[in-house]
């Protein structure tokens, strides 16, 4: 019966964040549309879009992860369905995190605000610290019953 539920939740919500990812990205574009005829800059509509379809491809790969790791199989392993989701989701967030500190960059230095480029070196930082804990993670979890599951599909 929890099995069920569990499955039935995992659907409902991966629905839920597929649909949310396909409205930020529609958003952004109808956003874009109405910048641009709105006189604002190139540079500056194409920054939001970026943005928001960063966002997207993040809600989109959670939604990937409910889907394929709750939805589909009753596996109750925590360590191998971590060690098998983390990696794609936290990658994920972390090149969402190093593009919104690049444009951050960019978008400082072309308005001539030096001084606001702690913020993005902070996000950037802050991806390479989430990249290092993935690796530490991925080191220190035990494999075994990963590499064994691996050959059996």
């Amino acid at each position: 019966m929890s099995a069920t539920i569990q499955k039935l939740f995992a659907k409902a919500l991966a629905l839920l964040f597929f649909v949310l990812a396909a409205m930020v990205c529609g958003s952004s574009l109808f956003t874009a549309v109405a910048d641009f005829r709105g006189g604002q800059a190139l540079t500056q509509t194409l920054i939001q879009v970026i943005n928001s379809n960063i966002i997207a491809i993040a809600v989109f790969e959670l939604a990937m992860v409910i889907n394929k790791e709750y939805g589909n199989k009753n596996e109750h392993d925590v360590i191998v369905m971590m060690r098998r989701t983390l990696p794609r989701f936290i990658t994920t967030v972390c090149v969402a995190l190093a593009l919104e500190g690049l444009i951050m960059v960019i978008k400082y230095s072309q308005a001539d605000m030096a001084g606001n480029l702690y913020y993005p070196v902070a996000i950037v930082i802050s991806a390479a610290f989430l990249l290092v804990a993935l690796g530490l993670f991925l080191r220190f979890v035990p494999s075994d019953s990963v590499g064994q599951q691996d050959h059996d599909k």
